[in-house]
Parts: structure tokens; sequence; C-alpha cells
């Protein structure tokens, strides 16, 4: 079906966090994507054409997001998508899958909802008290599974989580999200120091804190080993606090550009984002930057935590500890960092395996064929 168009639905288009929905849309071969939210944000540039969103800063766009969640309403969108004619639309996140709900009744095309972690895990108390996005998915929750044919999960993790909340095991397909391999590569013109990296947001689910104490530890056996953090959130202070107190060598480097993050992948020895489940339930449902890592040749080092073994094969391509076990991440950081017979080989075996399962190509193709039987209604 070439040149169909489709809609890629989110709240927000499109954070910087979010560049699999670009990539994956951008690398689609046999149908238009257009992307629609409810709010237009700071973040990914999108192609301007191909972009339609509710609110696009002003007051008055604001009260008509908030329009559109709690009852659907939004006749100027639903005007603009119609004259599209799109054959299907692809929420990302759960959340959005309801606030979707509406857009999928009135153009009466089908909807694939893909879950991307916290949407999955959260507990409703959570969900009760968390946004206004949140409390409606709670109360549309039972009509997304009734009236949606297919839901995408990014893991097995992930699905397991979803059965456990009641959603249909037959209509849950696990597809894993891709890597540019040829953007993400090792570069041999660079020469990697003793560097180990963390990638993410500070908040409890990325277990920096357990990182810094592992680190320590890791100082204390090679002083010159340093930790550079890449990323920002409500936790820096707390956590700079903390590397203050505890180590000698880091640097907490904020919100960086892609392209600086892949540079600092190529530049680092190992890479360490040791997630945890957090108290509002929230998981590592996949974590693609342990793909990309990976991709560049950079062993990994993390707990077995939620959908993480499932990217890193454990003694294969990096190595995983028990939950919170800032011990065991230690001792795994410092074999890598001391043996480079057992660098190289978690190397190499980490860029084969992005290669063979988490391809960006690969994967996008075989989301198009997944695409392609949801509109022929054969699933």
């Amino acid at each position: 079906m070439p040149n169909s168009h489709m809609i890629i639905f989110t709240g927000r288009l499109l954070p910087k966090s979010e560049t699999f929905i670009r990539s994956q849309g951008e690398c689609l071969q046999n149908l238009t994507p257009y992307y629609v939210g409810a709010r237009l944000v700071q973040g990914l540039t999108l192609p301007p054409e191909r972009m339609i969103v509710i609110n696009q800063g002003s007051f008055f766009g604001s009260v008509q997001e908030i329009i559109f969640k709690l009852f659907g309403f939004a006749p100027k969108l639903y005007g603009q998508i119609k004259a599209l004619n799109p054959v299907l639309l692809h929420a990302h996140f759960g959340v959005c899958g309801t606030l979707a709900l509406p857009l999928v009744r009135f153009l009466q095309i089908p909807m694939i909802v893909t879950f991307h972690g916290l949407d999955a895990t959260m507990t409703d108390e959570y969900a009760r008290r968390e946004s206004i996005s949140t409390r409606v998915y709670l109360k549309r929750r039972e009509a997304l599974k009734q009236e949606t044919p297919l839901f995408i999960a990014v893991s097995e993790f992930l699905k397991a989580e979803l059965v456990k909340k009641g959603f249909p095991p037959d209509k849950i397909l696990v597809h894993y999200i891709g890597v540019d391999t040829e953007l993400f590569q090792p570069d041999p013109r660079i020469n990697r120091e003793l560097v180990v990296l963390f990638v993410g947001r500070l908040v409890e689910k990325k277990g920096c804190e357990y990182l810094i104490q592992a680190m320590a530890i890791v100082q204390s056996a090679l002083p010159d080993v340093k930790l550079v953090i890449i990323g920002d959130g409500p936790l820096r202070a707390s956590l700079e606090n903390l590397a203050k107190l505890s180590l000698k060598n880091y640097n907490f480097l904020g919100v960086q550009a892609p392209e600086v993050v892949r540079h600092w992948m190529q530049v680092a020895k190992v890479f360490c984002v040791p997630s945890i489940r957090a108290t509002s339930g929230d998981s590592e449902s996949f974590g693609i930057v342990f793909a990309e890592a990976q991709a560049v040749g950079l062993p990994v080092v993390s707990f077995a935590s939620g959908g993480i073994p499932e990217v890193v094969a454990h003694n294969e391509t990096g190595f995983l500890a028990a939950e919170r076990d800032d011990h065991s991440l230690a001792d795994y950081i410092l074999q890598l960092l001391k043996d480079p017979v057992l660098w190289q080989r978690l190397s190499y075996n980490g860029r084969q395996r992005v290669e063979n399962i988490f391809n960006l190509q690969k994967q996008t193709q075989a989301l198009e064929n997944i695409y392609q039987a949801v509109i022929k209604h054969e699933i």
C-alpha cells in the first residue's frame, strides 16, 4: 500500500528522549507518517508539513488540549486528519492510546498502541494522582483493551506486566525498538579512556546513586577512573552531593545533544545505568540506550532489572548484577577495566548482538509488516 498515510500519535511532540519515535517513523518505506499530538514541546524537530498539534503554546491552545483529553472533542484536528484519509493510527504509550480512542472511533480506522515502560508498570494509585492524561487512562483502559486490535510491548518483560494488568495476551506482540547501526558504530579513530559513562534522567528508576556508590569502590582500586554523568532531573543536586562526598574524579555534564552522547560512548570504557524498579512501579522496560552503547562496541554493566536482560546478554555483551547490589556492580566494572581481552570480547559481541537483533532497518521492516496485517484485518 505505497504512499498511504498513517498517523503516529503521542501526547507531546516530541521530547528529546523519544528519538525512537522519529527514527521509526522516518524509516518507513510504504506508509507516509503524519505526527499528531496534544501539545508541542521543545525537543526533536519533525517535518512541519507532517505535524498536526492541538496546543502550540497559547492559552487557548491549552484549553483546547484539556477539552480534547477529557472529552475527545477537537473538531479542527479531526477535520485535518480526516482529510489525509489515513489507514492506521499508531499511538506511542498506553496513556496516549486512550487519548486517541475518540479519534480512531471517528476515523473508523484500526489503532496499534505501543507500551514503552511506566505506562504498563505504573500503579493505579500513581496514575490517579499524576496527571489528567493518566486519570483518563484509568477511565478508558477497559475500552482500550476491548477496541484495540493490537498492542506492542517493547520487551517480554513489559508484555508480562501488561498481562498482569488484564490485557489480553493474544493481542500483545513483542517488538524490539531498532537502533541505527550506521549512526551508532565503533570509531577506531577515537581512543578509549578510563571513563565509566552514565546516560539518563536523574530520577529514581535510573539508579545513579548505586553507580556513585560502586564508583567509590572502583576509584579506591583505580584512582584514575573517571565517572561521566550525562542527563538531568530532580535528583541531580542530591546525586552531586553524594558524588562530592565519595568520589575523587567525576563530572556532571547535564543534558547533551545526541552527537555529544555518541562521542562519549566512543570515549568511555564501560557504560553503566544501573536501573531499578521505582516506588511508582516505573521499571526499565527495554532501554534503547543500552542497545546504542553496545552498537558502538561499549560493554555494559547494569542490574538485571526489568527488560535489561533482553538487551544485554550477561557475560556475553556485558555484566548484570542483582538489583541494588553496588558491590557486584563495582566488581564487574573493575573486571572490564583490568582485563583487555575480556573487554574486547564483550565489545565485539555487543556490536554483533545489536546488528542481529536490534537493527533499525530490520525492525522497521518487521513493523511495517505488522502494520499491513492490522490494516488488512489479519490481526
